[in-house]
């Protein structure tokens, strides 16, 4: 009898430790701090611009205008880049123009035109983050374990919101300029721009595969191209195993995942409407409404607190500066129970489809019911959004106890990210070749659409008051998401199917 060929072992899906990529995973959460910061911090020195470029406060609210298109354009431009370029050197050019931006806004005195543009760079370079740390994750970590992993990743970014209008209001008041906001956020750049240059390695699965491929040339760490690395082998066709992971056998270098991988990454022209064409998909469609909606109702809260709390209630802006912690303790510790909870329905939903989830190789998203799985429990959310909103507006209208607006924002808070994040992570699931392009639709319609609704809030809340405002913007959310959900449920597996590369 001849001897069997021994058959390999299963592909792992990543080749990156757990310590390695928990590593990853906590920097990115310091990196994308830089759209949600840079935007946050900005707000209580309005006024102060105002007097120091001798500007209108029509004309600083335009540089906030500009700061959200380019937050909304950003990605679109970074994110198909990052999906075939590599998401290293895309990160560590879009921190470049960040630092550079923000160095240029603290060294500005007096010119307003310089003000407009420089902001915009920092949010081209700022706001492209986000959606490359989604590629990050989806590199590395396997649609069963993505939940754990992006709620610590999303609660980390969320803390901007929560502490910019607090750094700002602080800074501000010690130096009486706004120059100490700019170097702040360069400073932070300059940080976060080391720190990946050094320890964060090329993850694209377009250029290293699963890991195992060694990364080569502007790929490799700062740390590897000047004190060199651990000693590594070399394939029959001059590539060579990648000594940061758990490298396997030989033949998992040349199969699979890993079949034609270089190293390197490929430049192509950046093409924004790659990002827009998953928008008009119809499944799509519905998740990025559901992402945003949540997310627009949320800005629009934080637009209104200044008003509420100064105008209504009186306080000062140390004091307003303070109450966006209690929505932002809301949004941090959602985002631990929310990937907590991702998890959890993704194993009880393949448990009912009569599916195995393999944490190691990875799941055939084309054959796992993730919309079932993703927006489990999201019904439930939205209903409470709408009782939780409601009593949100009236509160404010009667002037109650501030602390009962303030624990409803806790609570929306809370619900929006755990919502937000999930269908978010549903996006990614569903590109699993693109998936900071499928981030960055996301970012798309939720500037978009959060940039319309600020600018509706003043005429709607003048016309209707706080109570009957909030009262239309959570029964709108509430009972479209309710909508959307089912008809999701019920056909997006099937429309997602109809884009399975043959």
């Amino acid at each position: 009898m001849g001897q069997e060929k021994a058959v390999p072992p299963p592909i792992p899906y990543t080749r990156f430790s757990v310590h390695k990529r928990r590593y990853i995973v906590a920097l990115l959460g310091y990196v994308t701090l830089a759209s949600s910061l840079t935007a946050t911090i900005y707000f209580p020195v309005i006024e102060l611009l105002s007097s120091e470029y001798s500007a209108s406060i029509q004309e600083i609210n335009l540089t906030i205008t500009l700061y959200i298109v380019f937050q909304a354009v950003a990605p679109a431009i970074f994110a198909p880049m990052a999906d075939s370029l590599g998401r290293r050197p895309v990160l560590l050019f879009s921190f470049l123009i960040y630092v550079s931006a923000s160095v240029g806004l603290a060294l500005n005195r007096n010119s307003y035109g310089a003000l407009l543009s420089l902001r915009g760079l920092q949010s081209l370079g700022g706001s492209a983050v986000l959606g490359l740390a989604y590629g990050v994750v989806a590199d590395m970590i396997t649609p069963a374990e993505r939940g754990s992993m992006l709620g610590p990743l999303l609660a980390t970014t969320n803390l901007g919101p929560c502490i910019g209008p607090v750094l700002g209001g602080l800074v501000a008041r010690q130096t009486g300029s706004s120059v100490w906001c700019f170097w702040t956020l360069a400073i932070f750049g300059v940080v976060a721009f080391v720190l990946m240059g050094f320890t964060l390695p090329e993850t694209a699965r377009t250029v290293v595969g699963n890991g195992a491929v060694q990364a080569r040339g502007i790929w490799r760490t700062w740390w590897e191209l000047l004190f060199g690395c651990l000693p590594t082998a070399t394939l029959k066709d001059g590539r060579q195993l990648n000594p940061h992971t758990n490298a396997g056998e030989e033949h998992e270098q040349q199969v699979g995942v890993n079949e034609g991988k270089t190293g390197k990454g490929k430049l192509a022209m950046p093409n924004p409407l790659a990002a827009l064409r998953i928008v008009f998909y119809k499944d799509t469609c519905l998740i990025l409404w559901m992402a945003a909606s949540v997310y627009t109702v949320w800005y629009c809260i934080q637009t209104s607190i200044p008003i509420i709390f100064g105008s209504l209630y009186g306080w000062n802006q140390l004091y307003v500066g303070l109450s966006y912690l209690a929505g932002g303790s809301g949004v941090i510790i959602g985002g631990f129970i929310g990937g907590r909870m991702m998890d959890a329905n993704y194993k009880h939903v393949a448990r009912q489809a009569g599916l195995q989830t393999d944490r190691v190789v990875g799941d055939d998203v084309y054959q796992f019911p993730l919309e079932r799985a993703r927006s489990r429990g999201s019904i439930s959310l939205f209903v409470f959004s709408v009782a939780a909103l409601v009593g949100l507006g009236w509160s404010v209208k009667y002037r109650v106890h501030p602390a009962v607006p303030l624990v409803f924002q806790f609570l929306i808070g809370a619900q929006g990210t755990i919502t937000h994040q999930a269908f978010n992570a549903l996006l990614v699931d569903i590109f699993p070749d693109k998936p900071s392009t499928a981030a960055a639709a996301g970012n798309i319609t939720r500037c978009g659409m959060s940039a319309a609704a600020v600018a509706c809030v003043n005429p709607l809340v003048k016309s209707l008051g706080y109570g009957w405002f909030f009262t239309m913007i959570g029964i709108i959310s509430g009972s479209t998401g309710v909508a959307a959900i089912l008809v999701l449920c019920r056909r997006g597996e099937r429309w997602r199917n109809l884009r399975r590369p043959s």
